[in-house]
C-alpha cells in the first residue's frame, strides 16, 4: 500500500513538473518577434594567405534589427587559437556593434576555417560567423 501511495506522489509531481515546463515554453514562443535580431554585414572573412605565427584580427559588425535589446551573453570559437570579444552593454534596436575576433596562426599550416559562436537573447539563440584563410610557410 506504501508502495502505491508514493508512486502515485511521484507520477502526480512529475506530471505537474512536466505541465509547467509547456507553459513556460508557450509564454516565451510567443515573444519570438519582439526578441532581437542579431544582422551581420558579412558572416564570413577570408584573411588570405599568412605566415606561420602571424596574428589577424577581423571586425565582423552587425546590427540590431529587432524590436528589443540585444544581449549577447557568451562567445567561443572551434579553437582556442580564435578569440572572439563582444559588446558587454545591450545594443538597442537599429543600433550597431562590432565583434572582434583574432586568429593565432602559430602551429596551424594549411586551410583554416574557424567557427565563431555567439550566444545572445535572439532566437535562435545562438548566431555563427566564419574566420577562413590559409597559412603557408610563404
Amino acid at each position: 500500500m506504501k508502495t502505491l501511495f508514493i508512486s502515485l506522489v511521484a507520477a502526480a509531481m512529475l506530471f505537474t513538473a512536466c505541465n509547467n515546463s509547456n507553459s513556460s515554453t508557450a509564454s516565451t514562443t510567443g515573444n519570438a518577434s519582439e526578441a532581437p535580431v542579431m544582422k551581420f554585414e558579412k558572416e564570413s572573412h577570408d584573411f588570405g594567405k599568412i605566415k606561420p605565427g602571424d596574428l589577424v584580427s577581423y571586425d565582423f559588425k552587425f546590427t540590431n534589427q529587432g524590436k528589443s535589446p540585444l544581449i549577447i551573453t557568451d562567445g567561443y570559437a572551434s579553437c582556442g587559437c580564435t578569440k572572439p570579444t563582444w559588446p558587454k552593454t545591450p545594443i538597442q534596436p537599429g543600433q550597431s556593434g562590432v565583434i572582434h575576433v583574432t586568429f593565432d596562426s602559430k602551429g596551424k599550416m594549411g586551410l583554416q576555417d574557424k567557427l565563431i559562436t555567439l550566444t545572445a537573447n535572439t532566437n535562435p539563440a545562438q548566431n555563427m560567423v566564419h574566420l577562413v584563410g590559409e597559412v603557408n610557410p610563404l
